[in-house]
């Protein structure tokens, strides 16, 4: 397992961190096997472990409490805020009201007193960076919280937010949390000069782009990733994006053959291997797929390899934008750019 510093918090951890989207009710997990997949992550290497509060309706952490119990200093504890949580308009968003309730919250279903890292789980474009920053600062005085992050934010809104720590005298975002893949490379132009500029960590999430690069995604094969029982829309192979997809697939799965690795390999190998990325983020259901995983702890791509990828997937590029989760509120809503 490879280690590397957070930003510039000093805190290291490994290069592949758990992300526990799986455990509980989405990915139909049970409490001994995530108990399993911890302790097996832990033994590996693995000291991150990342969650939020909207996983499984809190079952996430409910079960992350459960398997660290005795242990929690042996890994750095990350959850996010922000996602509804429930119908109830006031739960959710960015705003010292819900932060403060819904960090308590975490807090209980996990059993601790402290978190690592809390990171806001999408920005709210209607909340000000005063009003978060402001929350987040005094948490952290008040010792239920060690750092804070941002996750999924537009490259802009990482830079006002930098802005706004420093103008109103707050504490400010040292992690970023966006999404990126060989087939997902549209924060190389924005979001990731911008980490660096700024020194933040960066955990990627979703490094196997839902599935289409674990391997189990080939032509002429049938489909059947628990990503695509309900998401069946993103493995459509009769839409234009997916085809392009596969087809891109297909000739990563020979760069991956001549490399002597798996796609798995090729795939974590491939986002770790950027300066910006501090760790990526695997989401196992199972040991198998946790074992398959960790296979890339010490995988270093080549030169040569890294070329080969460029020339199938161009840097920069999202081979499927429609599915970004941070595109600005004005491509989205007409009212926003219209007079």
């Amino acid at each position: 397992m490879q280690y590397r510093t957070l930003g510039r918090t000093g805190v290291q951890v490994s290069s592949l961190a758990l992300g526990a989207m799986n455990f509980g009710a989405l990915g139909r997990t049970t409490q001994d096997e995530v108990t399993a997949i911890v302790d097996a992550a832990l033994e590996a290497g693995v000291n991150v472990i990342d969650t939020a509060d909207v996983y499984s309706g809190g079952e996430s952490e409910e079960m992350i409490g459960k398997a660290l119990a005795g242990r929690r200093d042996d890994v750095v504890l990350a959850t996010k805020a922000g996602m509804p949580m429930g119908e109830e308009r006031n739960h959710r968003g960015g705003s010292r009201r819900w932060l403060v309730s819904a960090l308590d919250d975490s807090l209980r279903r996990l059993g601790v007193d402290h978190v690592d890292l809390y990171q806001i789980h999408r920005w709210d474009p209607s909340t000000s960076d005063e009003e978060t920053l402001s929350a987040l600062t005094d948490l952290r005085r008040a010792g239920k919280i060690r750092h804070f992050g941002s996750s999924t934010f537009p490259a802009h809104r990482i830079v006002q937010a930098q802005w706004a720590s420093r103008e109103h005298h707050l504490g400010r975002y040292v992690t970023e949390q966006p999404s990126y893949s060989v087939l997902q490379r549209g924060i190389e132009t924005h979001v990731l000069p911008v980490t660096e500029e700024y020194g933040l960590g960066v955990l990627v999430w979703s490094p196997l782009a839902s599935g289409w690069l674990s391997g189990a995604v080939r032509a002429g094969r049938e489909i059947t990733t628990s990503r695509s029982a309900f998401m069946p829309q993103r493995f459509d192979t009769t839409l234009p994006a997916n085809r392009a997809r596969l087809d891109a697939v297909e000739r990563l799965a020979g760069i991956a053959d001549g490399a002597g690795l798996t796609m798995i390999q090729l795939a974590l190998g491939f986002v770790t291997a950027h300066p910006a990325v501090t760790a990526a983020l695997i989401g196992p259901r199972t040991l198998e797929h946790l074992h398959a995983q960790l296979a890339a702890a010490d995988t270093v791509l080549s030169a040569d390899v890294l070329d080969a990828i460029d020339a199938v997937v161009a840097p920069g590029t999202d081979l499927a934008a429609h599915e970004k989760h941070d595109t600005p509120p004005s491509l989205l809503d007409p009212s926003l750019r219209r007079r």
